[in-house]
């Protein structure tokens, strides 16, 4: 379970009554911005969930492709330093259900409701969302993360507690003209901007309804969403300093393949991430690193501005393009997948830690993807765009890349599915099962009843008991 800290700001805010409230407050929640001038907006990107009450609530809320749920914080935690109060909100519903989400490590649950938001810079309207309040967790907020909430981009199929709960993307669609497309530019923690004093370096934009040219470089390659739940893609070849894995191009689909921002690591099958991590260690073999730093347990340390970027590989992910004979490549800098640890870094030392993970449920391509990509959702097409990001972190002698056409044959084999088995096949093997039975047991049967008609021809005698019992033993 790896939640990287947010990039995106959002604000709970007061009496939608009161303009002057949300004056100066940016928004996520836009139609496409054709100006990227004023970054800081886009990076303090927000939307304010309007309350009747004469006081502001502002949250900053993690954006989550790899989820459905939109769910804040309502209710005091060491790890919170404000959360959302319910009950000082005059237009908040109470759906009388519980919530219970459990990821592979931690959990939460809450309380589902409903309360109104606006989109400030968007659509005059009054939106109603489903909203969880959390009211208790286990390994979910992070300590010094500074968000007290998630916002899940994903299908319904994968709400909790079902499908029935519509997620936050679907009412905003069905209450507003909003196209069906949203974006994200995720820069990474090595990236620095001249943000304001005290400002996070990790920052980013989200584009919602559109895209912004200004954030990409090059052209924008896509890829089908194999399937409407997570937003799930195909993974047709991977290949580490330019050698390919060669491995059964399922194996990388095992049992999905996903495009999570909730996500940190890069996540691959067990086998799929032994693989990978040969192939890395062997391309950097002129340095030894500890049996742990590969499973994610031990740092690396380098004296401040001496790290040697040069010997690791780029790994390079190829996904089917919209043409199934064909894929397109996405290169990853090893300044992607070896994350900065700054809070055991000193000013003398740069630490980091190996950001590919092994995975039991597929292929994640967590930040230490997106961070070097322009990402388009553009679900109106069931597809997802990559292109190179103006805030992709690099050194002077490799950059991230978005390359093809390559031609393939039939990739959309390599896509993993699920066997499905009727109720006439499960039918077919009870009686199959049921007839194997019934003729083991036609012998003893036959064996009993001629015991039985034995025994009533010839009733035993007192001297023949003995025998009759070591028989039947």
């Amino acid at each position: 379970f790896g939640r990287r800290i947010q990039t995106q700001r959002a604000e709970i805010t007061g009496s939608p009554q009161d303009k002057s409230m949300t004056r100066g407050v940016s928004s996520v929640l836009t139609t496409a911005e054709k100006s990227c001038r004023d970054r800081e907006e886009r990076r303090r990107s927000a939307w304010n969930l309007k309350h009747l009450f004469p006081f502001v609530f502002q949250l900053n809320i993690l954006v989550d492709t790899g989820s459905s749920n939109f769910a804040v914080g309502a209710a005091s935690h060491p790890f919170l330093h404000r959360y959302y109060h319910r009950s000082l909100s005059s237009s908040y519903r109470d759906l009388g259900h519980g919530v219970y989400v459990p990821y592979t490590q931690g959990r939460w649950e809450g309380e589902l409701g409903t309360d109104l938001l606006s989109i400030p810079h968007g659509p005059n309207v009054s939106l109603r969302a489903n909203i969880a309040a959390i009211t208790q967790s286990d390994r979910f907020f992070i300590n010094g993360s500074n968000w007290e909430g998630i916002l899940g981009l994903a299908y319904a199929e994968i709400a909790r507690p079902d499908e029935t709960l519509e997620p936050f993307f679907d009412s905003l669609l069905r209450q507003t003209s909003v196209p069906d497309v949203f974006s994200l530019q995720l820069c990474g923690a090595g990236f620095t901007q001249n943000y304001s004093a005290g400002s996070s370096t990790v920052g980013g934009s989200m584009i919602i309804g559109g895209i912004d040219p200004s954030l990409c470089v090059g052209e924008l390659w896509y890829t089908p969403i194999r399937r409407e739940w997570y937003y799930e893609v195909i993974i047709v070849r991977i290949e580490v300093n330019g050698q390919d894995l060669n491995m059964d191009c399922k194996e990388y689909n095992y049992d999905k393949s996903i495009v999570d921002s909730g996500t940190t690591n890069l996540r691959l099958p067990r086998k799929v991430f032994q693989a990978a991590v040969k192939a890395i260690e062997a391309a950097s073999s002129t340095e030894q690193f500890p049996s742990g730093f590969w499973l994610g347990e031990q740092l690396v340390c380098w004296q401040a501005g001496s790290t040697p970027w040069h010997i690791f590989p780029v790994i390079s992910l190829y996904l089917m393009s919209e043409n199934t004979n064909q894929s397109f490549r996405i290169s990853i800098l090893p300044q992607q997948y070896l994350r900065p640890v700054e809070d055991v870094a000193s000013a003398q030392e740069d630490c980091y830690k190996f950001a590919v993970s092994q995975s039991s449920t597929g292929t994640v391509m967590g930040a230490v993807i997106m961070e070097g990509f322009y990402v388009v959702f553009d679900r109106e097409h069931r597809r997802i765009g990559f292109a190179v990001s103006t805030c992709h972190v690099h050194d002077e002698f490799r950059t991230a890349a978005v390359e093809g056409p390559f031609h393939g044959v039939d990739l959309e084999d390599c896509g993993y599915n699920v066997p499905q088995t009727d109720e006439s096949t499960l039918m077919t093997i009870a009686y199959i099962m049921a007839g194997i039975c019934a003729l083991f047991m036609l012998p003893l049967c036959l064996m009993v009843c001629q015991w039985r008609f034995t025994r009533c021809l010839h009733p035993l005698g007192t001297g023949d008991f003995s025998d009759d019992i070591s028989l039947l033993k």
